[in-house]
Protein backbone atom coordinates (compact mmCIF):
# COMPACT_ATOMS: atom_id res chain seq x y z
CA UNK A 1 0.00 0.00 0.00
CA UNK A 2 3.01 2.16 0.74
CA UNK A 3 3.90 2.13 -2.71
CA UNK A 4 0.36 2.95 -3.83
CA UNK A 5 0.47 5.88 -1.31
CA UNK A 6 3.50 7.30 -3.26
CA UNK A 7 2.17 7.11 -6.70
CA UNK A 8 -1.14 9.19 -5.13
CA UNK A 9 0.62 11.63 -3.84
CA UNK A 10 3.04 12.13 -6.67
CA UNK A 11 0.35 12.56 -9.18
CA UNK A 12 -1.62 15.01 -6.87
CA UNK A 13 1.97 16.84 -6.91
CA UNK A 14 2.07 16.86 -10.83
CA UNK A 15 -1.69 18.00 -11.00
CA UNK A 16 -0.93 20.92 -8.61
CA UNK A 17 2.24 21.81 -10.75
CA UNK A 18 0.17 21.83 -14.51
CA UNK A 19 -2.10 24.20 -12.33
CA UNK A 20 0.46 26.19 -10.07
CA UNK A 21 2.49 26.58 -13.98
CA UNK A 22 -0.83 28.01 -15.42
CA UNK A 23 -1.39 30.70 -13.09
CA UNK A 24 2.61 31.53 -13.08
CA UNK A 25 2.60 31.35 -16.72
CA UNK A 26 6.00 29.05 -15.60
CA UNK A 27 7.05 25.64 -17.29
CA UNK A 28 5.27 22.79 -15.35
CA UNK A 29 9.12 21.13 -14.62
CA UNK A 30 9.93 24.18 -12.42
CA UNK A 31 6.77 22.93 -10.43
CA UNK A 32 7.97 19.34 -10.80
CA UNK A 33 11.01 19.88 -9.37
CA UNK A 34 9.43 22.40 -6.35
CA UNK A 35 6.96 19.62 -5.53
CA UNK A 36 9.37 16.78 -5.05
CA UNK A 37 11.45 19.18 -2.94
CA UNK A 38 8.97 20.35 -1.02
CA UNK A 39 7.49 16.72 -0.13
CA UNK A 40 10.41 15.20 0.83
CA UNK A 41 11.46 17.40 3.47
CA UNK A 42 8.00 17.95 4.68
CA UNK A 43 7.72 13.97 5.55
CA UNK A 44 5.13 13.02 2.41
CA UNK A 45 7.44 11.26 0.23
CA UNK A 46 10.82 8.92 1.51
CA UNK A 47 13.79 10.38 1.33
CA UNK A 48 14.87 7.32 -0.92
CA UNK A 49 12.44 6.57 -3.69
CA UNK A 50 11.44 3.08 -3.43
CA UNK A 51 11.91 0.59 -6.32
CA UNK A 52 8.38 0.86 -7.43
CA UNK A 53 8.66 4.46 -7.68
CA UNK A 54 12.05 4.48 -9.10
CA UNK A 55 11.07 2.03 -11.68
CA UNK A 56 7.68 4.66 -12.71
CA UNK A 57 10.69 7.48 -12.47
CA UNK A 58 12.86 5.80 -14.92
CA UNK A 59 9.87 4.74 -17.46
CA UNK A 60 8.97 7.94 -17.14
CA UNK A 61 12.43 9.37 -18.71
CA UNK A 62 12.22 7.12 -21.48
CA UNK A 63 8.87 7.64 -22.60
CA UNK A 64 9.86 11.65 -22.08
CA UNK A 65 12.93 11.43 -24.40
CA UNK A 66 11.29 8.67 -26.92
CA UNK A 67 8.15 11.05 -27.72
CA UNK A 68 10.58 14.01 -27.84
CA UNK A 69 12.73 11.77 -30.60
CA UNK A 70 8.87 10.97 -32.26
CA UNK A 71 8.22 14.57 -32.91
CA UNK A 72 11.36 15.66 -34.77
CA UNK A 73 13.13 14.61 -38.02
CA UNK A 74 15.99 12.26 -37.63
CA UNK A 75 17.46 14.12 -41.24
CA UNK A 76 17.33 17.53 -39.16
CA UNK A 77 19.32 15.87 -36.37
CA UNK A 78 21.95 14.10 -38.54
CA UNK A 79 22.61 17.77 -40.28
CA UNK A 80 22.65 19.77 -36.70
CA UNK A 81 25.24 17.46 -35.15
CA UNK A 82 28.45 19.24 -37.93
CA UNK A 83 26.94 22.41 -36.43
CA UNK A 84 26.77 21.66 -33.08
CA UNK A 85 30.74 20.06 -32.09
CA UNK A 86 32.22 23.15 -30.80
CA UNK A 87 29.12 23.61 -28.57
CA UNK A 88 29.81 20.29 -26.98
CA UNK A 89 33.64 20.51 -26.71
CA UNK A 90 33.98 24.31 -24.98
CA UNK A 91 30.02 23.42 -23.52
CA UNK A 92 32.31 20.52 -21.36
CA UNK A 93 35.37 21.64 -20.96
CA UNK A 94 34.39 24.52 -19.44
CA UNK A 95 32.25 23.62 -16.62
CA UNK A 96 34.56 20.55 -15.99
CA UNK A 97 37.54 23.18 -15.40
CA UNK A 98 35.73 25.52 -13.20
CA UNK A 99 34.23 22.92 -11.07
CA UNK A 100 37.87 21.44 -10.59
CA UNK A 101 39.41 24.51 -10.45
CA UNK A 102 36.76 25.48 -7.04
CA UNK A 103 36.58 22.33 -5.89
CA UNK A 104 40.62 22.17 -5.40
CA UNK A 105 40.41 25.82 -3.77
CA UNK A 106 37.75 25.15 -1.31
CA UNK A 107 39.10 21.14 -0.40
CA UNK A 108 42.27 20.55 -1.64
CA UNK A 109 41.84 17.31 -2.51
CA UNK A 110 42.82 16.47 -6.25
CA UNK A 111 40.75 13.22 -6.14
CA UNK A 112 37.48 14.35 -5.18
CA UNK A 113 38.29 17.48 -7.46
CA UNK A 114 38.40 15.24 -10.51
CA UNK A 115 34.74 13.88 -9.37
CA UNK A 116 33.30 17.45 -9.07
CA UNK A 117 34.48 18.29 -12.28
CA UNK A 118 33.03 14.96 -14.31
CA UNK A 119 30.02 15.53 -11.99
CA UNK A 120 29.12 19.02 -13.50
CA UNK A 121 30.18 18.27 -16.94
CA UNK A 122 27.40 16.58 -18.72
CA UNK A 123 24.27 18.33 -19.68
CA UNK A 124 20.71 17.08 -18.44
CA UNK A 125 19.10 16.94 -22.21
CA UNK A 126 15.61 15.75 -20.44
CA UNK A 127 14.74 18.82 -18.65
CA UNK A 128 15.64 20.89 -21.41
CA UNK A 129 13.87 19.42 -23.87
CA UNK A 130 10.33 18.92 -21.95
CA UNK A 131 11.35 22.60 -20.82
CA UNK A 132 10.99 23.77 -24.56
CA UNK A 133 8.72 21.73 -25.72
CA UNK A 134 6.05 23.57 -22.89
CA UNK A 135 7.56 26.42 -24.64
CA UNK A 136 6.90 25.30 -27.96
CA UNK A 137 10.22 25.91 -29.39
CA UNK A 138 11.33 22.16 -29.30
CA UNK A 139 11.25 21.85 -33.04
CA UNK A 140 13.34 24.57 -33.47
CA UNK A 141 17.27 24.71 -34.57
CA UNK A 142 18.12 25.78 -31.10
CA UNK A 143 16.58 22.42 -29.55
CA UNK A 144 18.47 20.32 -32.30
CA UNK A 145 21.50 22.00 -31.47
CA UNK A 146 20.79 21.57 -27.81
CA UNK A 147 19.80 17.97 -27.79
CA UNK A 148 23.00 16.64 -30.62
CA UNK A 149 25.57 18.64 -28.12
CA UNK A 150 24.27 16.89 -25.51
CA UNK A 151 24.30 13.47 -27.01
CA UNK A 152 28.10 14.75 -27.63
CA UNK A 153 28.42 15.48 -24.52
CA UNK A 154 27.34 12.03 -23.35
CA UNK A 155 29.61 10.07 -25.36
CA UNK A 156 32.49 12.45 -23.99
CA UNK A 157 31.69 12.20 -20.11
CA UNK A 158 31.52 8.39 -20.50
CA UNK A 159 34.86 8.38 -21.92
CA UNK A 160 35.82 10.32 -19.15
CA UNK A 161 34.08 8.08 -16.58
CA UNK A 162 36.38 5.43 -17.96
CA UNK A 163 39.38 7.31 -17.39
CA UNK A 164 38.71 9.29 -14.36
CA UNK A 165 36.79 7.00 -11.52
CA UNK A 166 39.85 4.55 -12.07
CA UNK A 167 42.38 7.21 -11.21
CA UNK A 168 40.59 9.06 -8.34
CA UNK A 169 39.99 4.90 -6.80
CA UNK A 170 44.33 4.47 -7.07
CA UNK A 171 43.31 1.61 -10.21
CA UNK A 172 45.04 3.97 -13.37
CA UNK A 173 45.91 0.99 -15.62
CA UNK A 174 43.04 0.61 -17.10
CA UNK A 175 42.67 4.08 -18.56
CA UNK A 176 43.12 3.60 -22.28
CA UNK A 177 41.28 0.56 -22.60
CA UNK A 178 38.07 1.90 -21.24
CA UNK A 179 38.55 5.25 -23.59
CA UNK A 180 38.61 2.73 -26.55
CA UNK A 181 36.31 0.60 -25.52
CA UNK A 182 34.13 3.66 -25.15
CA UNK A 183 34.79 4.89 -28.42
CA UNK A 184 34.08 0.99 -30.21
CA UNK A 185 30.64 1.18 -28.21
CA UNK A 186 30.01 4.37 -29.11
CA UNK A 187 30.52 3.60 -33.31
CA UNK A 188 28.79 0.44 -32.99
CA UNK A 189 25.53 1.89 -30.71
CA UNK A 190 25.33 4.30 -34.13
CA UNK A 191 25.79 1.70 -36.72
CA UNK A 192 22.83 -0.09 -35.33
CA UNK A 193 20.80 3.05 -34.98
CA UNK A 194 21.87 3.80 -38.27
CA UNK A 195 21.01 0.56 -39.79
CA UNK A 196 17.55 0.41 -38.65
CA UNK A 197 16.65 4.03 -39.94
CA UNK A 198 17.94 4.08 -43.23
CA UNK A 199 17.31 0.26 -43.81
CA UNK A 200 15.52 -2.30 -41.75
CA UNK A 201 12.73 -0.39 -40.92
CA UNK A 202 12.09 1.15 -44.23
CA UNK A 203 12.37 -2.65 -45.97
CA UNK A 204 9.71 -1.69 -48.33
CA UNK A 205 11.73 0.30 -50.35
CA UNK A 206 15.01 -0.55 -49.35
CA UNK A 207 17.73 -2.92 -50.87
CA UNK A 208 17.16 -5.56 -47.85
CA UNK A 209 14.25 -6.37 -49.33
CA UNK A 210 15.76 -8.91 -51.98
CA UNK A 211 17.16 -11.00 -49.04
CA UNK A 212 14.67 -13.98 -48.63
CA UNK A 213 14.39 -14.24 -45.09
CA UNK A 214 14.32 -10.37 -43.93
CA UNK A 215 11.94 -9.14 -47.06
CA UNK A 216 9.18 -11.02 -45.56
CA UNK A 217 9.61 -8.38 -42.52
CA UNK A 218 7.70 -5.25 -42.43
CA UNK A 219 7.86 -2.69 -39.66
CA UNK A 220 4.64 -1.05 -41.74
CA UNK A 221 2.81 -4.37 -41.17
CA UNK A 222 3.77 -3.94 -37.25
CA UNK A 223 2.17 -0.67 -36.99
CA UNK A 224 -0.84 -1.22 -38.61
CA UNK A 225 -1.62 -4.78 -37.65
CA UNK A 226 -5.45 -4.54 -36.36
CA UNK A 227 -6.22 -1.30 -38.03
CA UNK A 228 -3.57 0.07 -36.16
CA UNK A 229 -5.09 -0.74 -32.69
CA UNK A 230 -1.77 -2.14 -31.49
CA UNK A 231 0.72 0.93 -32.85
CA UNK A 232 1.33 2.75 -29.17
CA UNK A 233 2.23 -0.37 -27.96
CA UNK A 234 4.70 -1.41 -30.43
CA UNK A 235 6.34 1.89 -30.46
CA UNK A 236 6.62 1.65 -26.84
CA UNK A 237 8.17 -1.53 -26.92
CA UNK A 238 10.74 -0.47 -29.22
CA UNK A 239 11.34 2.36 -27.19
CA UNK A 240 12.39 0.19 -24.43
CA UNK A 241 14.20 -2.36 -26.50
CA UNK A 242 16.42 0.60 -27.65
CA UNK A 243 16.84 2.09 -24.44
CA UNK A 244 18.18 -1.66 -23.79
CA UNK A 245 20.36 -1.52 -26.47
CA UNK A 246 21.89 2.29 -25.20
CA UNK A 247 21.93 0.62 -21.71
CA UNK A 248 24.18 -2.12 -23.00
CA UNK A 249 26.39 0.06 -24.89
CA UNK A 250 27.36 2.40 -21.74
CA UNK A 251 24.57 5.38 -22.64
CA UNK A 252 21.47 6.06 -20.41
CA UNK A 253 18.63 4.55 -21.75
CA UNK A 254 16.79 7.49 -22.47
CA UNK A 255 19.32 8.50 -25.05
CA UNK A 256 18.24 5.15 -26.71
CA UNK A 257 14.67 5.84 -26.51
CA UNK A 258 15.33 9.20 -28.58
CA UNK A 259 16.96 7.68 -30.92
CA UNK A 260 14.20 4.96 -31.32
CA UNK A 261 11.66 7.60 -31.84
CA UNK A 262 13.90 9.99 -34.42
CA UNK A 263 13.96 7.15 -36.64
CA UNK A 264 10.36 6.87 -37.02
CA UNK A 265 8.72 8.11 -39.73
CA UNK A 266 4.97 9.13 -39.83
CA UNK A 267 4.64 7.14 -43.61
CA UNK A 268 5.17 4.02 -41.49
CA UNK A 269 1.91 4.36 -40.07
CA UNK A 270 -0.06 3.27 -43.73
CA UNK A 271 0.11 0.31 -45.75
CA UNK A 272 -0.81 0.76 -49.12
CA UNK A 273 -4.12 0.09 -49.00
CA UNK A 274 -5.17 2.61 -46.71
CA UNK A 275 -5.64 6.32 -47.29
CA UNK A 276 -4.59 9.52 -46.26
CA UNK A 277 -7.29 9.85 -43.50
CA UNK A 278 -6.55 6.54 -42.02
CA UNK A 279 -3.09 7.12 -41.57
CA UNK A 280 -3.20 10.58 -40.08
CA UNK A 281 -5.86 8.87 -37.28
CA UNK A 282 -3.72 6.13 -36.32
CA UNK A 283 -0.56 8.37 -36.08
CA UNK A 284 -2.58 11.34 -34.50
CA UNK A 285 -4.07 8.64 -31.78
CA UNK A 286 -0.53 7.04 -31.35
CA UNK A 287 1.39 10.26 -30.32
CA UNK A 288 -1.91 11.65 -28.28
CA UNK A 289 -1.62 8.72 -26.86
CA UNK A 290 2.56 8.27 -26.25
CA UNK A 291 2.87 12.64 -25.50
CA UNK A 292 -0.03 11.62 -22.28
CA UNK A 293 1.83 9.17 -21.28
CA UNK A 294 5.28 11.20 -21.24
CA UNK A 295 4.38 14.45 -20.48
CA UNK A 296 1.04 14.28 -18.35
CA UNK A 297 1.04 11.21 -15.92
CA UNK A 298 4.16 8.88 -16.08
CA UNK A 299 6.99 10.75 -16.94
CA UNK A 300 6.09 14.07 -14.92
CA UNK A 301 7.08 10.99 -11.66
CA UNK A 302 11.32 11.85 -13.13
CA UNK A 303 11.13 15.05 -12.38
CA UNK A 304 9.21 14.72 -9.02
CA UNK A 305 11.78 12.23 -7.91
CA UNK A 306 14.69 14.41 -9.48
CA UNK A 307 13.12 17.30 -6.59
CA UNK A 308 13.53 15.03 -3.82
CA UNK A 309 17.20 14.52 -4.51
CA UNK A 310 17.42 17.89 -2.33
CA UNK A 311 17.03 17.59 1.74
CA UNK A 312 17.87 20.46 3.90
CA UNK A 313 19.75 19.73 6.71
CA UNK A 314 20.41 23.30 8.41
CA UNK A 315 23.89 22.62 9.50
CA UNK A 316 25.28 20.78 6.35
CA UNK A 317 23.34 23.90 4.53
CA UNK A 318 25.03 26.40 5.96
CA UNK A 319 28.56 25.01 6.04
CA UNK A 320 28.52 24.56 2.41
CA UNK A 321 26.38 27.81 1.25
CA UNK A 322 29.32 30.15 0.18
CA UNK A 323 30.53 27.39 -1.98
CA UNK A 324 27.37 26.40 -3.59
CA UNK A 325 26.81 29.91 -4.26
CA UNK A 326 30.02 30.30 -5.93
CA UNK A 327 29.98 27.06 -7.32
CA UNK A 328 26.30 27.87 -9.00
CA UNK A 329 27.07 31.89 -10.12
CA UNK A 330 30.44 30.68 -11.67
CA UNK A 331 29.25 27.32 -13.65
CA UNK A 332 26.26 29.42 -14.54
CA UNK A 333 28.54 32.13 -16.38
CA UNK A 334 31.22 29.74 -17.68
CA UNK A 335 28.17 27.08 -19.06
CA UNK A 336 26.15 30.13 -20.58
CA UNK A 337 29.25 31.89 -22.52
CA UNK A 338 31.04 28.87 -23.81
CA UNK A 339 27.94 27.18 -25.16
CA UNK A 340 26.50 30.42 -26.51
CA UNK A 341 30.04 31.79 -27.94
CA UNK A 342 30.88 28.44 -29.72
CA UNK A 343 27.38 27.97 -30.75
CA UNK A 344 27.70 31.27 -32.35
CA UNK A 345 31.18 30.92 -33.93
CA UNK A 346 31.27 27.05 -34.82
CA UNK A 347 27.93 26.82 -35.13
CA UNK A 348 26.88 29.97 -36.91
CA UNK A 349 24.00 30.50 -34.55
CA UNK A 350 22.38 33.89 -34.80
CA UNK A 351 23.28 35.95 -31.01
CA UNK A 352 19.97 35.03 -29.76
CA UNK A 353 19.92 31.13 -30.48
CA UNK A 354 23.09 30.97 -29.68
CA UNK A 355 22.40 32.32 -26.03
CA UNK A 356 19.60 30.09 -25.97
CA UNK A 357 21.36 26.89 -26.38
CA UNK A 358 23.74 28.49 -23.67
CA UNK A 359 20.93 28.49 -21.28
CA UNK A 360 19.65 25.34 -22.21
CA UNK A 361 22.87 23.63 -21.61
CA UNK A 362 22.71 24.90 -18.07
CA UNK A 363 20.69 21.67 -16.66
CA UNK A 364 22.78 18.51 -14.53
CA UNK A 365 21.02 15.41 -13.83
CA UNK A 366 21.10 11.85 -14.95
CA UNK A 367 24.82 11.71 -15.21
CA UNK A 368 25.43 13.80 -12.95
CA UNK A 369 23.60 11.99 -9.93
CA UNK A 370 25.64 8.32 -11.57
CA UNK A 371 28.86 10.24 -10.67
CA UNK A 372 28.40 11.42 -7.44
CA UNK A 373 26.68 7.98 -6.19
CA UNK A 374 29.79 6.08 -7.55
CA UNK A 375 31.97 8.88 -6.34
CA UNK A 376 30.25 9.36 -2.40
CA UNK A 377 28.27 5.91 -1.44
CA UNK A 378 30.46 3.43 -4.06
CA UNK A 379 34.07 4.74 -3.14
CA UNK A 380 33.84 6.83 -0.38
CA UNK A 381 35.67 9.55 -2.78
CA UNK A 382 33.82 13.04 -2.05
CA UNK A 383 33.40 13.91 1.12
CA UNK A 384 29.71 14.80 2.59
CA UNK A 385 30.38 18.63 2.18
CA UNK A 386 31.34 17.78 -1.64
CA UNK A 387 28.95 15.96 -2.10
CA UNK A 388 26.04 18.42 -0.99
CA UNK A 389 27.49 21.05 -2.61
CA UNK A 390 27.26 19.49 -5.91
CA UNK A 391 23.71 18.64 -4.82
CA UNK A 392 22.78 21.98 -4.05
CA UNK A 393 24.31 23.35 -7.08
CA UNK A 394 22.63 21.20 -9.20
CA UNK A 395 19.04 21.90 -8.22
CA UNK A 396 20.03 25.64 -8.55
CA UNK A 397 21.41 24.68 -11.88
CA UNK A 398 18.40 23.03 -12.77
CA UNK A 399 15.83 25.63 -11.90
CA UNK A 400 17.70 28.23 -13.54
CA UNK A 401 16.83 26.56 -17.16
CA UNK A 402 13.07 27.07 -17.47
CA UNK A 403 13.38 30.31 -15.99
CA UNK A 404 16.28 31.61 -18.04
CA UNK A 405 14.63 30.19 -21.44
CA UNK A 406 11.40 31.76 -20.28
CA UNK A 407 13.03 34.74 -19.86
CA UNK A 408 14.42 34.85 -22.96
CA UNK A 409 12.05 33.10 -25.51
CA UNK A 410 10.50 36.52 -26.38
CA UNK A 411 14.02 37.88 -27.61
CA UNK A 412 14.32 34.95 -29.21
CA UNK A 413 11.25 35.00 -31.39
CA UNK A 414 11.36 38.42 -31.65
CA UNK A 415 14.90 37.84 -33.47
CA UNK A 416 13.41 35.22 -35.18
CA UNK A 417 10.32 37.29 -36.77
CA UNK A 418 12.81 39.97 -37.38
CA UNK A 419 15.18 37.86 -39.84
Amino acid sequence: MDNLLSLALIWIAVLLAHYTAGKTRLTPVLWFLAMGCIMVNIGLLPEGPNDFIQGLAEIGIITIMFALGFEENSSHFVRSIKRSWGIALFGALAPFLVTYSLAMIYWGNVQGALMCGLAMTATAVSLTMVTLRSEKLHTTKVAMGIMTSAVLDDVASLALVAVLVPLATGDATVSVLGVTLILVKTLIFFGIITFMGLWLFPLDSGSLRYLPVLRKFSFKRLLTLQQGEHATLIILLLAVLVGLLGHLFGFHPAIGAYMAGLILKEEYFVSGEETYKQKDRVYRETSQIVNSVAFSWIGPIFFIVLGTKVIFDIEIFLSILQQSILLTVCLFTAQVLSAGLAARYTGNFSWPESWMIGFGMLGRAELAFVVMDIAYVQNSILTEEMFYTLMFTAFCLNVSVPLTIRWWKPRLLKASLGS
